[in-house]
């Protein structure tokens, strides 16, 4: 159904992408330049982006601190899935592989 033929919906504006329907934008250069953000001048750490190369062990120190290390259970549980995994997966490719070999095999034999 082209945009023509819908009925027209009083209420809330429907989004029309590049094309605007009603001719009016919905949105306004002064709405845009409010959600501007503004820098702070004078802050003098732009030169050094990370903080430099003797910042870094204590940064991956602090970052280290902040993972949430699965416990005992469930790495047990995560590689019991992983390996039943492979397992289904192993016995899916083996299984195509030895059909495709039996087609092809037929085929070729007179």
């Amino acid at each position: 159904m082209s945009d023509e033929q819908q009925p027209i919906k009083s209420g809330a504006a429907r989004p029309t992408g590049k094309r605007q329907l009603s001719g009016v934008a919905t949105t306004s250069s002064q709405s845009y330049a409010d959600k501007r953000v503004v820098r702070v001048e004078g802050k003098k750490d732009d030169a050094t982006v990370g903080g430099g190369v003797a910042a870094f062990p204590g940064e991956v120190a602090s970052e280290m601190k902040k993972v949430v290390w699965p416990t005992t259970k469930e790495m047990v549980q995560y590689t019991l899935i992983t390996f039943a995994f492979l397992i289904v997966l192993t016995a899916l490719v083996w299984g195509v592989d030895t059909l495709t070999g039996l087609g092809v095999e037929k085929i070729l034999t007179p």
